[in-house]
């Protein structure tokens, strides 16, 4: 096991060593910390220097990565590999976003010229319809697209839209749709006209429930106004089901291809991006997949010391296994990147939230974390007080563009104080010494002295990293995701776990299915636990109502 080897044994020792060292000591000891711990790849830098690292634990972390042979992994990545054991598939959202002369190879055929095809038949989709030469069935072009989707097939697009908001097209405004909860999809139909609006669902297979559901209800509002063959003209689909997709009355020119290689946390990259690329342009989209495909040539060709994914790895599994880390907390300080940390809970979560090694055996160890967070200065004023003075160790990653997309400087000065001073405040915090001598400037009695100062009391030593770039422009959005991506990758790796399967998920999806059949018809007998069968018999009993 794992935690048997020499390399985890020696952690162990090292984080004894350094349990009680401070970082305050760390910079002070080290005038150059930030450059000794800093990197930037992709236009984007990574200040790691407020970790408690000393010069002996990243050379300690990284062997621990070498000893289970990370980057042979890697390289089967990269290669078209079946890495997915459980399902036996490749895992190739790298190839979707190969920018170079490299052919990637699926048993033993290049799938590149496929990909390339699948990119061309995006960009002329989205040309048209964005100059208004593809039109709805009265003539009109089309001023809304409706994307209809769940989790992967849904999320990434949402997000990198909100994320991208500078960049989306003024004559083309696109919704997401998720939740199969009515409310949703009544409120955004509300104010559609059917005439301009498109719609495009997305689904590898076309059997998800929440998908279909919602996909059938736009359809039945499509035909109060329209008819059945005027479906071709307002439906497009993403989907590896072609058959289900035309028999739903979509023309073949409106099918577009998935690959089953292509995990859905993992799908914007592909055909399943095509409501990102409505809302930005292909341009843009184009972009977005420069930037992720030059941050997959840094993860391939960086030495590991200055590999930043492999570094962002690198701490969470210091932290998780060796300092009790139950989570990590993402803090993006811009606005329109608010949607990040859903995102990337989704994408580490359900990648890494495994218990059962590569050799079928449970594991002893924890693996992937909680992933929670919310947009810059709003948590200050909620939850960052669990962070500077809980016992619970939490990791912290800032994220700040340089420059926003607005003239009001004075906001983002403020907005930037705020990021960079909340990073100072974790690692130094505030002794007692610090909060008494505060509180005498301030005139406060001793009583009160004695009274309040140990609850203000911080002290410090929080680990957080913080991510700079110029601004969040298509391609730098796409070089984020993509170094969260291959961190993932990395962690999985060095847990010994298959990041790319997600059974959990399967088995909800399959008992939402057998309760779903039981809800409407009373006559069926309940066999299910007695709790179940109890919430089943009250819905139930509202239809009689």
């Amino acid at each position: 096991m794992l935690t048997g080897s020499a390399q985890w044994k020696q952690l162990v020792a090292h984080h004894q060593d350094v349990e009680h060292i401070h970082m305050r000591d760390l910079f002070k000891q080290d005038p150059k910390r930030f450059a000794n711990y800093s990197l930037t790849a992709a236009g984007i830098t990574l200040d790691y220097s407020k970790n408690k690292l000393t010069a002996q634990s990243l050379p300690l972390l990284i062997e621990l990565a070498k000893s289970v042979d990370f980057e042979q992994h890697r390289s089967d990545m990269f290669s078209g590999l079946p890495i997915n054991l459980t399902e036996n598939r490749p895992v190739l959202h790298t190839a979707l976003r190969n920018f170079s002369d490299k052919p990637v190879m699926v048993n033993g055929q290049d799938v590149m010229p496929d990909i390339r095809a699948a990119l061309s038949k995006v960009k002329n989709f989205v040309n048209n319809i964005s100059s208004g030469e593809v039109k709805g069935y009265t003539g009109k072009a089309f001023t809304d697209v409706v994307s209809i989707g769940i989790g992967g097939s849904f999320l990434g697009p949402k997000i990198m839209s909100e994320a991208l908001k500078p960049y989306q097209q003024k004559q083309l405004k696109v919704h997401f749709i998720a939740n199969v909860d009515g409310c949703h999809i009544t409120d955004v139909l509300a104010k559609l006209n059917p005439q301009t609006t498109l719609f495009i669902t997305s689904s590898k297979t076309l059997t998800t429930q929440e998908t279909l559901r919602n996909t059938y209800s736009a359809k039945e509002w499509f035909l109060t106004h329209a008819s059945q063959a005027e479906i071709a003209k307002h439906f497009a689909c993403v989907s590896s089901n072609v058959s289900a997709a035309k028999e739903f009355g979509i023309s073949e020119e409106y099918i577009f291809p998935m690959w089953d290689w292509v995990g859905g946390r993992y799908s914007v990259w592909s055909t399943i991006g095509l409501p990102l690329a409505l809302s930005i342009g292909f341009d843009n989209y184009q972009q977005f997949l420069q930037g992720a495909f030059e941050v997959d040539e840094h993860f391939q060709t960086a030495p590991l010391h200055e590999n930043m994914p492999v570094i962002m790895a690198l701490l969470g599994i210091w932290y998780r296994n060796f300092h009790g880390a139950q989570s990590q907390v993402l803090l993006p300080y811009y606005h329109y990147l608010r949607g990040l940390p859903a995102y990337i809970q989704q994408l580490d979560m359900e990648s890494n939230g495994k218990s059962v090694s590569f050799n079928n055996e449970e594991v002893n160890y924890d693996t992937g974390p909680i992933i929670w967070g919310s947009e810059g200065t709003n948590g200050q004023h909620s939850f960052h007080q669990l962070i500077h003075q809980s016992r619970t160790p939490i990791p912290v990653d800032f994220m700040l563009p340089l420059k926003p997309f607005h003239e009001l400087a004075n906001h983002h000065d403020m907005l930037a104080a705020n990021c960079f001073g909340q990073s100072q405040a974790l690692m130094e915090g505030q002794s007692e010494t610090q909060v008494r001598a505060a509180m005498v400037k301030a005139k406060c009695s001793e009583d009160e002295i004695n009274t309040l100062s140990s609850h203000k009391v911080m002290k410090g030593n929080k680990p957080s990293n913080t991510f700079l770039f110029d601004t969040l422009d298509p391609k730098t959005l796409g070089s984020l995701i993509a170094l969260y991506e291959h961190k993932v990758f990395v962690q999985g790796v060095i847990w010994q776990i298959n990041s790319f399967d997600q059974w959990g998920v399967e088995l909800g999806k399959a008992l939402g299915s057998q309760v779903l059949s039981k809800l409407s018809d009373s006559e069926e007998p309940l066999t299910m636990d007695g709790s179940t069968n109890a919430l089943i018999e009250r819905y139930r009993k509202r239809l009689t109502k």
